[in-house]
């Protein structure tokens, strides 16, 4: 039986990755995100958003599949979906998946995809209404028609990712999905390395974000330069980073601590740790445990999850926060920026922007009107971060250990020099084309 991998998505480009998987008749999907570049070409949010998936198809932003989406009347030719995590770029669009293809993804993956849908408004292009996860966990094998897939964690910048062991007719592919081995876990990672190892790889199909201006970090790291910062910082302290990076919330609330400070969050950050606090794997701090409070952006009328959140945690004003400055580290979106009006703050006040620059998986950054704002409050500006993404020597590391006979560099935009990189190891690289079938 002739097993094929045709890429949809994550093809010179950070994201967006949808790869098929066919052996003979059954056919699997992993992953199945956004793609950011794709979109922003033609579309800008909330102004000009699309009308239906159709218009995704007919500007190539949703791949043509027969059988895969809910406005096809054709039966289903999709046999299992398999999310390696919970980044946009990786499940939004399984929104436009009929509701009878199963989805599979990480227990954690789930919790958090569901509570974005609760927290974000209705939108086409995130609708999990009618869409029912098969959670599983690492080590568990998921057999579909010809084709058995084992899971095994990672550590990435977001909790619940993983990385996929799969064994098809002709052969064993490797799915790293996004990883990385210098985090908060690198023993997750090691895991599937050593999964990996033991077997004899036809194929490995592995991201390669990190190639060019590779910043050499540590969560640790980034604990030791933010206490310095906030501990030097006589006033309020405004800081941003990916909602659902949790190894980043714990890094600034353990600082908050140190310093005699309180976190306050947004409303959906909150929801969502009170979402993942029941899970013992992930340790995340309680939104009732005294140090973490709850920014409460007046408005007329309050959703139900924003009250819900309101009455387990303890929220606190603008003006609460304006009045108590050097108390405070103040989690505050790009899109919240305005209630700098009220907060007003105090000259000594500081802003450290702890994700990728300008753009990242989960955040939309008007840079230069960012910058506009912080010059108006004089609020420097400081950038502390560390990548969610496995460095390249660390890559390299994992393909002489793996020995895949072919590579499939994904998610990155340079592939050429990932290529002439490890060129000298006996894997054979494949520059993917979008849409090509490749034998495995």
């Amino acid at each position: 039986m002739n097993t094929k991998i045709t890429f949809y998505g994550g093809v010179n480009e950070v994201g967006g990755n949808k790869i098929l998987i066919t052996d003979g008749d059954t056919r699997i999907l992993l992953d199945f995100g956004a793609s950011f570049t794709l979109r922003d070409k033609f579309y800008s949010t909330p102004f000009l958003s699309p009308k239906s998936g159709l218009d995704l198809i007919k500007l190539g932003i949703l791949p043509d599949l027969k059988g895969a989406y809910l406005f096809d009347e054709s039966d289903p030719n999709i046999d299992a979906v398999f999310l390696s995590h919970s980044h946009t770029d990786h499940a939004a669009h399984i929104s436009f998946l009929k509701r009878s293809i199963p989805i599979y993804c990480g227990e954690t993956t789930a919790t958090i995809l569901n509570a974005l849908s609760d927290v974000r408004p209705t939108s086409i292009e995130f609708n999990l209404e009618g869409v029912r996860f098969k959670t599983f966990r690492t080590g568990d094998k998921i057999k579909v028609g010809s084709i058995e897939v084992i899971p095994i964690h990672v550590d990435h910048s977001v909790p619940g990712s993983y990385g996929f062991i799969i064994h098809t007719s002709s052969g064993t592919i490797i799915y790293t999905g996004d990883f990385r081995w210098h985090g908060s876990k690198p023993e997750l990672t090691e895991d599937l390395v050593s999964a990996s190892a033991g077997e004899r790889v036809e194929a490995l199909i592995c991201e390669n974000t990190n190639m060019t201006e590779v910043e050499v970090s540590s969560e640790s790291d980034v604990m030791f330069k933010v206490n310095s910062l906030v501990s030097n910082t006589p006033k309020l302290v405004l800081t941003e980073f990916a909602c659902a990076d949790i190894d980043r919330l714990r890094s600034f609330h353990e600082v908050a601590l140190r310093n005699g400070r309180m976190l306050a969050v947004s409303l959906k950050q909150a929801y969502l740790l009170h979402k993942l606090e029941s899970d013992p794997h992930l340790n995340v701090p309680k939104i009732t445990d005294g140090a973490i409070l709850i920014f409460q952006r007046e408005k007329k009328r309050y959703f139900r999850w924003e009250q819900e959140i309101m009455n387990l945690g303890e929220p606190i004003s603008p003006r609460e926060i304006s009045e108590m400055q050097d108390k405070i580290i103040l989690y505050m979106s790009f899109f919240d920026l305005s209630w700098l009006v009220d907060i007003n703050p105090s000259p000594g006040s500081c802003y450290i922007l702890s994700a990728s620059e300008p753009f990242d998986e989960e955040m939309e950054i008007d840079f230069k009107r960012l910058l506009n704002w912080l010059e108006y409050y004089g609020l420097p500006q400081y950038h502390v971060h560390v990548s969610g993404h496995i460095m390249p020597f660390h890559l390299r590391k994992f393909l002489e250990i793996v020995k895949p006979k072919k590579v499939f560099p994904i998610h990155g935009t340079y592939i050429k020099l990932f290529k002439k990189f490890v060129e000298d190891l006996k894997s054979e690289v494949i520059i993917p084309e979008k849409e090509k079938d490749y034998d495995v």
